[in-house]
């Protein structure tokens, strides 16, 4: 019994030495990153098309729209798509399209269904309208400033760089889900991936702003090739890499809308994420509960207070692992508009929500999306529960 009690500590005492250097090194890659400065300005810039797929009415979708149309740039076209005429996002578009008519903006409205992946559909019925050679594909609960389309597309003037894309940070309604969805996303995902940027990993790929050339994205095929993926972004930069290109990951950030209606609403959206991790790193994917800094140092220091002995290591690394992960909750909020502390509370409910739904993803083959139900295979490929066609693994 008391080799099992010490082997019990020892094992308690690893797990948080895990939790407290995680926390501590995601602190550090958050930290170095806010050091980075945005490129000032572009000489010779291309000129841009921006093409922003529309699926139903989101908070300030207007003012989100209008953030990509006011770019202090050269030369501008912006496509706003959707799928459907009665679709309540297109009133914004036309709104934008009247006040002002000197940008170039067109608004494409074609049900045609080209793939199971219903945005990268909307895409590729967009391009056809597209008019220039330098593209950005943009999520459209999306806000920047007026520099944000010069510093994604300066990257682009290096004949080596494919694709140049941003993080971003979550704002969220006053809704309590919202708030917990935001911290997702600020506090335990993007932390994730500027630890991976800090290590030198070049793999990272996202669908709020992706930037190429044209013949870039015919080098790949086209968006076909990606249309029936789950992650669509990812499965693009991965086709970008293999043509010997690189991904930048610009020092701009993104700001975006959460809301959240409910924690069912919350549950699903989270659980098609970590389904989407799952699909990209199967390996690794179960030994994603070693980032869950205070699920694991709760476990850590549950099974150390078998040993006396190792106290006074156990509660230093505790009391690390929980400055750190507060500090990571505080530093994005510094100078933000919500109160400090309002969601300091919420806290150890988000970090133990995530690890349940990291659990439930292991039994989950079908996901929601748009309230439309898919089944995700091992290879990342969806399909449509509803018979939704698939397209061709071909290019535009």
């Amino acid at each position: 019994m008391p080799t099992l009690h010490l082997l019990m500590g020892m094992t308690g005492l690893v797990a948080l030495g895990i939790a407290a250097g995680y926390a501590t090194l995601t602190v550090i890659a958050v930290m170095r990153w806010q050091l980075r400065k945005s490129p000032t300005g572009i000489s010779g810039a291309p000129p841009v098309t921006i093409l922003k797929p529309l699926c139903g009415d989101e908070p300030r979708l207007y003012e989100n729209l209008r953030s990509f149309c006011q770019q202090d740039y050269r030369e501008t076209q912006v496509i706003f798509g959707v799928r459907d005429a009665a679709d309540d996002a297109l009133s914004a578009a036309q709104r934008l399209q009247a006040e002002l008519p000197t940008l170039p903006i067109d608004v494409v409205i074609n049900p045609q269904s080209q793939c199971s992946n219903r945005k990268v559909s909307n895409l590729i019925n967009m391009l056809e309208s597209a008019r220039h050679d330098v593209l950005v594909l943009a999520d459209s609960d999306t806000f920047v400033g007026p520099d944000y389309l010069a510093a994604v597309a300066a990257p682009l003037l290096d004949g080596q760089v494919g694709l140049v894309t941003c993080i971003h940070r979550d704002v969220p309604t006053q809704r309590v889900w919202a708030r917990l969805g935001a911290m997702y996303v600020n506090e335990w995902y993007m932390p994730s991936v500027l630890l991976a940027w800090l290590f030198g990993h070049q793999g990272y790929a996202s669908g709020q702003t992706l930037c190429l050339r044209r013949d870039t994205l015919q080098a790949i095929g086209g968006l076909g090739v990606i249309g029936n993926h789950l992650a669509d972004d990812y499965r693009l930069g991965e086709l970008v890499r293999r043509l010997g290109q690189r991904i930048v990951l610009s020092p701009y950030l993104l700001r975006t809308k959460h809301d959240e209606t409910s924690l069912t609403s919350l549950s699903r959206h989270e659980l098609r994420w970590m389904r989407t991790l799952k699909v990209l790193r199967p390996r690794s994917y179960r030994l994603l509960f070693l980032s869950f800094s205070l699920p694991l140092a709760a476990l850590g220091a549950a099974l150390t207070i078998t040993q006396p002995t190792l106290a006074a290591a156990a509660w230093m690394l505790l009391l690390t692992a929980v400055v750190m992960r507060l500090i990571l909750h505080f530093v994005h909020r510094l100078g933000d508009a919500r109160p400090l502390f309002a969601d300091l509370w919420l806290l150890p409910a988000r970090d133990f929500l995530i690890f349940w739904i990291w659990c439930r993803s292991f039994f989950a083959s079908r996901l929601t999306w748009r309230d439309n139900e898919f089944e995700v295979g091992a290879d990342g490929i969806m399909r449509s529960a509803s018979g939704i066609p698939t397209c061709p693994e071909t290019g535009l």
